[in-house]
Order: C-alpha cells, then sequence, then structure tokens
C-alpha cells in the first residue's frame, strides 16, 4: 500500500473468459527461475476446482452482497470526493500527477523531446477517470431493503427459483380435453398502451389438433400472494368459434413444441411440419395464415427464435438450417423477411434440433448424426463442430439443444433404438467456445427443455418436472409429479412460473406456494376508467396427481 508504483486492477476477464486462464495452444512460455518448473496454465487457488470454476465464483463474489454494500466506496474512491485532495491523500488514493485530467497541457510543451517524455508518463501510468462526483455516494439499497420494497408493490412475483422448496403445481383447467397441449407460452415483450396498463397479458397455447388458445395471464397481485389469474379463452371451448392452425402436416411429424414459435409481442404465431415444406405465419389476432415461406427443401422439423426477436432459425429434413430475419413495423413483429439471410450447412441427416442467440452471434443446430454444428449468424460462418461423448455403438441423435445468456450450451443427446432408458438419455454442457465442461445420465425420456437463468427446466415423458443446476447439471429439488407426460414447458418472464402443457390437455402453472390465509377466491383489478371481476386461481386447483390417477 506505501508504494506507489504498485498498482493492480482485475481486468474484465476475470469475471467471464476461464480461456484466458489455459495455455491451450501450448505455447512455450519458459520456465521458473528457482524450481526450473514449466510456466503452462495459471496456477489457481484451491477453492476453484477448475477455470470455469474460477470464473464463475469470481463473478457471483462480484454480484455478492458484500460487494453491493461496498460499491459506494469504490465509487467515491474512483470516480468520487476520494479520488483528489486531502481526502485522496488519507485514503492512500494518490497517484502520479501526470495521470490526473488536466493535470498537464500538452498543446502548451513546445520541446518534442519533453512533450514524447510526458506522453510516455502518462502512457506508462494510464489514465485516472475524470472525477465526477464531490459529495459521498449514497449506499446501495441491501437486498432485504430491496425485497421489502417489492413486497409493498402490486406487481412483483416472487422468484420461483429463489424459493424451489416452495414450489406447488396447479391445475388451470383443460385446453383441449385429451387432446396433447404442446405450446403453452407467455410472450416476454407484450405492449399495453397507458389505457390499458395493469390488463392481462396474452397466454398462447397449441394443442396437437392445431388448435390455437389466446388466454389472459397476470402472473401477482399483493391481495392473493404469489399466484396467478388465468382468464381462459371461450373461442376453444365453443365449436363455432374455434381457431385452427392451417394444415395438413407432413405424414410422420408428430407435432411438438419445437415446431411452433411465438412473436415476442404475441400476435404471431410461426410454425413448420407443413406438407408443403413451408414456415408459415399465422396471426393470432385473427386466426389466419398471412405468411408462407417456403425455401427448405424438405420439411421443416424446427424451429427458435433468440432473446430478442430479431431472428428466426429453422431446421429442416434436407439437413439445412436457415436463419431468417423477423420483419418489424413501428416495433412490432409483422413476418418473416422474403428470403433467409443464412443457409447453414454440415450436417449429414435431419437436422431436429435448433437454437440462436443474435446477442452472441451463435446459430446451433443438432442433427440426428450426433453432432451439434455451431455458426455464426451475422455472416455464417461455420465455426466448429461438437461430437458429444457417447460409449454405444448405438446412433446417437441430439434432440434438444438452449444457450443460455452468457452463451453456455447444453444439448441433451439419445441413443436411437435403445430399448431401456438406462443411459440413454444425457445432458451435456458446453462453453461458448465449444469446450465440454460436464455430463449428466437422465432416467427420463426428455420431452422438452429450456434454460432459464441459471436453471434448466426439464419435462418428460415419464411425467416429471425437473429444475436443474445450468453449470453442474445437478437437480435442484426433487422433481415434481405430473402423472401424464409433459409435452412443453416454459418459464414466465419474472420467472415467477413454469407453464407445463401436460399429454391430456391439461395446463399446469408451477410457483412459490404462501400461506392460506392469503388466499382469496376472488379479486378485483382496476383498469383505467373502470373494474373488472377476474377468476383467481388458488388452493381449490392445487394440482394432485395422486388424486388424479384414482
Amino acid at each position: 500500500m506505501d508504494n506507489p508504483n504498485d498498482v493492480k486492477e482485475l481486468i474484465p476477464e476475470f469475471f467471464y473468459f476461464p480461456e484466458f486462464l489455459e495455455n491451450q495452444n501450448d505455447f512455450d512460455l519458459g520456465r521458473l527461475q528457482i524450481s526450473k518448473e514449466r510456466v503452462h496454465n495459471v496456477v489457481l487457488p484451491k477453492w476453484a476446482k477448475s477455470p470455469e470454476d474460477f470464473i464463475y465464483k469470481h463473478r457471483k463474489a462480484l454480484e455478492s452482497e458484500y460487494v453491493s454494500a461496498h460499491l459506494h466506496e469504490w465509487i467515491d474512491l474512483i470516480f468520487g470526493f476520494k479520488q483528489r485532495g486531502p481526502a485522496a491523500v488519507e485514503a492512500l488514493n494518490v497517484f502520479y500527477y501526470c495521470t490526473y485530467e488536466g493535470a498537464v497541457d500538452l498543446d502548451a510543451i513546445t520541446d518534442d523531446k519533453e512533450r514524447k517524455a510526458v506522453e510516455g508518463m502518462i502512457s506508462n501510468f494510464g489514465q485516472t477517470p475524470c472525477q465526477l462526483l464531490k459529495e459521498p455516494h449514497p449506499v446501495r439499497l441491501s437486498q432485504e431493503e430491496v425485497e421489502k420494497r417489492k413486497s409493498q408493490q402490486d406487481s412483483s412475483p416472487l422468484n420461483m427459483f429463489e424459493h424451489l422448496s416452495d414450489l406447488k403445481s396447479f391445475f388451470v383447467e383443460g385446453i383441449s380435453d385429451n387432446v396433447p397441449l404442446v405450446k403453452a407460452v407467455v410472450p416476454k415483450n407484450q405492449s399495453h398502451s397507458f389505457i390499458t396498463q395493469g390488463s392481462p397479458d396474452t397466454m398462447v397455447t397449441v394443442s396437437q389438433n392445431c388448435l390455437l388458445g389466446t388466454h389472459g395471464w397476470l402472473p401477482y397481485n399483493k391481495n392473493i400472494s404469489n399466484y396467478f389469474t388465468f382468464i381462459k379463452d371461450p373461442t376453444v371451448s365453443n365449436t363455432k368459434t374455434q381457431r385452427f392452425l392451417s394444415g395438413p402436416f407432413a405424414p410422420g411429424v408428430d407435432l411438438a413444441a419445437a415446431l411452433f414459435v411465438v412473436s415476442h409481442d404475441g400476435k404471431l404465431l410461426f410454425s413448420g411440419g407443413h406438407w408443403d415444406n413451408s414456415i408459415r405465419v399465422t396471426s393470432l389476432v385473427k386466426g389466419k395464415t398471412v405468411g408462407q415461406h417456403i425455401r427448405h427443401m424438405d420439411v421443416v422439423t424446427c424451429l427458435s427464435t433468440d432473446h430478442c426477436g430479431i431472428h428466426l432459425i429453422s431446421g429442416s429434413r434436407d439437413t439445412t438450417c436457415m436463419v431468417w430475419q423477423v420483419l418489424q413495423q413501428g416495433g412490432a413483429p409483422v413476418g418473416l423477411s422474403s428470403k433467409p439471410i443464412q443457409v447453414l450447412y454440415g450436417h449429414t441427416d435431419e437436422v431436429v434440433s435448433v437454437a440462436i442467440s443474435t446477442e452472441l452471434d451463435m446459430a446451433v443446430s443438432g442433427s440426428r448424426d450426433g453432432t451439434v454444428i455451431i455458426h455464426t449468424v451475422r455472416r455464417g460462418q461455420y465455426m466448429r463442430c461438437l461430437r458429444p461423448p457417447c460409449d454405444s455403438s448405438l446412433p446417437l441423435s441430439i434432440l434438444h439443444l438452449a444457450v443460455s445468456w452468457e452463451g453456455h450450451l447444453l444439448v441433451h443427446t439419445c441413443l436411437e433404438g435403445k430399448a431401456t432408458l438406462k443411459d440413454k438419455n444425457t445432458l451435456h454442457l458446453y462453453s461458448v467456445n465449444g469446450k465440454h465442461l460436464c455430463s449428466e445420465r437422465l432416467k427420463e425420456q426428455v420431452t422438452d427443455m429450456c434454460v432459464s437463468g441459471e436453471y434448466v427446466i426439464i419435462g418428460s415423458e415419464q411425467g416429471y418436472l425437473s429444475i436443474r443446476d445450468l453449470y453442474s447439471l445437478s437437480l435442484c429439488s426433487e422433481p415434481m409429479a405430473m402423472r401424464l407426460p409433459v409435452r412443453s414447458v416454459s418459464v414466465t418472464k419474472e420467472q415467477s412460473h413454469v407453464l407445463v402443457g401436460l399429454d391430456d390437455g391439461k395446463l399446469i402453472i408451477v410457483g412459490v406456494g404462501k400461506p392460506a390465509e392469503m388466499r382469496s377466491s376472488q379479486i378485483t383489478r382496476k383498469l383505467w376508467g373502470s373494474s373488472k371481476r377476474l377468476t383467481q386461481i388458488s388452493t381449490e386447483t392445487e394440482y394432485n396427481p395422486q388424486q388424479e390417477s384414482n
């Protein structure tokens, strides 16, 4: 602390880039002077199991409650009142005079040698940021204070991943009796005008018979704890008003969640699997086809969109993938580009799973040939091919893919032709640069999968909903029994609920349970200029698989 030349800082790579800690190219970096030991990978502290674990724990520390409580002290040193003057001296925060803003006027130095010398000193010692504050920065709110403020608001749902031990499942009602519910999602960027603030969002459902539903969804109200309001679309129960996705579908196509993507504003449905090899765009408001794009040479088997709704990726039996631009008008999606912006090749069998991240420039595809191929979105450039480890000689298929915000790639593989479930299904985790991090064998057949934050949500053919930690792939809690095969899973934008579609057409909603005295059977929500009475789902509709099976 007494040596002004001994200044160290952690570069950003310490919080997101584990590869910089490894000598992956096996460069000859010399040997240590005393022990003569070869200089190779960075020696990690004992608390870190791997470079990835080191970076993960570093990031956790950076985002910890302790750092939040002391963040204002760092701001005072770097940008605030302790940067200069007596407060800086007292805090041992004084640097070489040339590093401070305005300390040297280079334009006033006429001697070239002197100017170059001063420029060299500035370059060597670095530059102190501009002083922005002359008064102490206020302390950041603690987590407890934040939670207290949230609890006082009308619309602040509990994060289900912070209360995994309190999760309960609730049965809403059958969307289409005994017809599998293959898609149930609440689009995350639904716009509400000033007049309709507080009104329900739209929940979109697709049944295996192509029945479309646009239901009302409100996740939270402080009067009813952390339960929800579900308003069933009246058109799905009336044979005269039912809206169906136009068909027919291609022979042999299994209608599953991967064939459908809902636009982020909840107005459009993109679908594959059609007999004419097209991707169709259906208006959920009108219930009619508004677009039809035929570019693949065979049936479209899977679709996916990115976090922002900018691009859509399609996979096909013709072994190719295509990246499409989602056209916007007034900030709302209106359709797809007339032709794909990228056509991606490399597989030798049909593509059965795709994922895309525009932010990370990743287009990922999985095939029945057992390979995962990663291309860039913007240029369509091939990056790498991943072959998940497998000890069996049976064909390996990549049935599901998911990409996290940080670029972690989750791969579900399945051994084709294997009769028993033992070692048939496996989850694999890869880094953004294709490094295999871990694998976990599953005892169930995965039917749908998604990633939300640091968690993986999985639905299975055996009727279980599982939540796993993204980084270790270990179970976070006991799987929840759904009795019937799960056909779709999705997480709401607030991370407050999981929507589960079952084989018999039921919609199950998983959320955080609260004490009984906090619940009420009905609530009144006041909208601008009017009040509307909505049916509320509470303990009377708690889903009990044991009772259902009797």
